[in-house]
């Protein structure tokens, strides 16, 4: 035990690993929150189906060599968030179709262009690492913390800013609409910012696993909690503990950073599952 903690303690020792602590508890944290919206929406696959419009578009950056690909991945996966959220339960191609069509068309998409016009002599390994996140968490630089600390701060004050009109929108949308809110624009909100989450994601889990992130906390809060309030503060302490515990374990004993961290919300979901039969919540 005194081994690991002071394996723990050199590692945290270098900058870029406190700021990888930083970011992925900031995302996981926003990404909790947004996670209850989406799964009572029953939108749970919306992060999956975006991540991939993301991956596309990091694939497209990259051919075109730009320096900085957030500029090209943002508007492209908020564009898309808007249109799934705004088109899909009215359109012909219903939510949970226009997902799957969206998730599998742009990871097909996206790994064709880097196969046919990737200038990289590791196209295998440049994909595997948009995929599953790889160590791109550990090259964060000081601006690359301080931007995740701006969005996850503005997300956060948004969503406590406005969170009786996402409560209503969330619940019932047509009496939303009806009590005079404006569920249309509240919509394009969220939207927009499960783009953002996402977009910041991917550097933590990859684009394969952000869909975790953003389900596994809310539904293991719901196996216990039952009211909207609750569960949100609880989705976002599970959210934060997963990704700490996570990024640990992954710093001693050299693991996949993103798949640690799914695999502590998979093992606390399962406890958490556990607690509400044994309870019978």
């Amino acid at each position: 035990m005194s081994n690991v903690l002071y394996d723990l303690g050199y590692y945290l020792s270098f900058p870029f690993v406190r700021y990888a602590i930083i970011v992925g508890t900031l995302i996981s944290l926003t990404a909790s929150l947004l996670g209850v919206t989406l799964v009572l929406k029953r939108y749970s696959f919306i992060g999956d189906g975006l991540s991939h419009v993301a991956f596309g578009a990091v694939a497209i950056a990259s051919v075109f060599s730009l320096t900085n690909d957030t500029l090209l991945v943002f508007p492209i996966t908020i564009i898309c968030a808007i249109l799934l959220l705004k088109s899909g339960g009215n359109g012909k191609v219903k939510g949970d179709a226009a997902i799957a069509m969206l998730s599998v068309g742009a990871l097909a998409l996206g790994y064709l262009i880097l196969h046919v016009f990737s200038t990289s002599a590791n196209v295998s390994g440049d994909v595997c690492s948009t995929l599953f996140g790889s160590t791109t968490i550990l090259t964060l630089s000081i601006q690359d913390v301080w931007v995740s600390v701006i969005l996850s701060f503005v997300v956060l004050i948004l969503f406590i800013f406005l969170y009786n009109k996402i409560f209503a929108v969330t619940f019932d949308e047509n009496f939303a609409k009806a009590t005079g809110i404006k569920a249309d624009r509240y919509n394009l909100i969220i939207a927009m910012i499960i783009a953002v989450i996402i977009v910041m994601g991917m550097k933590l889990v990859g684009s394969l696993l952000i869909s975790a992130l953003i389900v596994f906390p809310a539904l293991t809060a719901m196996r216990v909690m039952k009211t909207f309030k609750s569960v949100v503060i609880t989705s976002a302490l599970i959210a934060v503990i997963s990704a700490l515990f996570g990024m640990f374990i992954s710093i001693v004993a050299s693991t996949p950073v993103g798949a640690t961290i799914v695999v502590m919300d998979i093992v606390i979901f399962l406890v958490f599952s556990l607690i509400g039969k044994v309870t019978g919540r």
